[in-house]
């Protein structure tokens, strides 16, 4: 389905009914498919809705438009628009400092905040060689980038995939995403809600400090690690990462509403 919100045309998807929803936010130039395979398992439950972020997928969006701030009140204005009111929210890579930023903004909507190998902040340093390579050269930098995402033995298929996934980006638009995010910081020490901290032990883009550290700093945090997995466990070891989340969710999420949403 196709929503006009903030002045784009965003793509839609929504999986499933029942529970609490989970809404899930994909990383750089990567569309809601990321989520896919989780979404397989998980949709026999629980409602699972993502969709494809500005400059991703099917949606429709000026690359000029693009900043991290933009992207939280385009979750926020999907959510309205899918008649979510609150839910459990995921961001893999990048759309973890999305929904970080979400959380930190908007703390009545979410009741739980699932990370997988995301980030808390964007630093020129560590991807301008990805900035440069959008403007310069997308399909090399795809490649590179795919390669460093999935290093797991056995999944050429799934590199092929990835690929042919980011290439619907436009290379502006690839690069304005993490321009647009530059300078930004999370308070990790404000959210409060329950965490999840999800990391590939072979993910050569998020370090393992950096990871443990985020953890330690959001107040109520749980962290696990896929031992083989690399940047995008989502896609190499969906099973495991589903396995992780619901045993979580029923452990450490309340799934009830309180009385003034129900109001």
């Amino acid at each position: 389905m196709f929503h006009d919100l903030n002045g784009a045309t965003f793509n839609t998807v929504s999986f499933g009914t029942g529970g609490l929803p989970f809404v899930a936010h994909g990383g750089w130039t990567g569309s809601w498919e990321l989520w896919q395979q989780p979404f397989e398992v998980m949709s026999t439950t629980r409602r699972c809705v993502s969709y494809d972020h500005r400059g991703t997928g099917a949606t429709v969006a000026d690359p000029s438009s693009i900043t991290a701030d933009q992207m939280v009140d385009d979750l926020v204005s999907i959510m309205d628009a899918m008649d979510i009111e609150r839910c459990i929210l995921a961001g893999e890579s990048m759309g973890g400092l999305v929904t970080l930023l979400a959380v930190e903004h908007h703390p009545e909507r979410f009741a739980g905040l699932v990370l997988i190998d995301a980030v808390d902040t964007v630093a020129p340093a560590s991807v301008g060689w990805l900035v440069e390579g959008s403007r310069s050269d997308y399909p090399a930098t795809v490649k590179a980038f795919v390669d460093a995402c999935v290093p797991e033995d056995e999944v050429g298929h799934i590199r092929r995939w990835g690929r042919q996934l980011l290439m619907r980006a436009d290379p502006e638009a690839a690069a304005r995403l993490f321009e647009g995010s530059y300078g930004l910081a999370v308070d990790l020490g404000a959210i409060t809600i329950p965490s999840l901290v999800i990391r590939g032990s072979r993910d050569a883009l998020v370090s393992e400090e950096a990871s443990v550290l985020m953890c330690q700093s959001l107040p109520d945090c749980e962290r696990h690690v896929i031992d083989g997995a690399g940047h995008v466990p989502t896609v190499t070891r969906s099973s495991e990462v589903v396995a992780i989340i619901e045993d979580w969710i029923a452990r450490r999420v309340t799934t009830t509403e309180t009385p003034a949403m129900l109001t």
